[in-house]
């Protein structure tokens, strides 16, 4: 992960959320914040939040955001 700050993950995910961009663009900004969260499935809080436990779909870029930095992977 590198340094990009809560505040330049927010922009990202509303940038994500916008739909803004081409494919490759959007593919990239994806990419982009799966290599800055520790939460494996972080694409999937942008786009289906129910899956990942939440009770509605319209989670704010914050939201995901928050849930991403927060996730501690379960040590064995």
């Amino acid at each position: 992960m590198s340094g990009l700050t809560r505040t330049d993950l927010i922009a990202l995910v509303e940038t994500i959320l916008s739909g803004e961009g081409t494919e490759e663009e959007q593919a990239e900004l994806r990419r982009t914040l799966e290599r800055n969260v520790p939460h494996p499935r972080v694409i999937d809080l942008v786009y289906w939040p129910r899956q990942e436990g939440f009770d509605r779909d319209d989670l704010t870029a914050e939201e995901i955001v928050d849930a991403a930095l927060a996730y501690k992977p379960i040590g064995l």
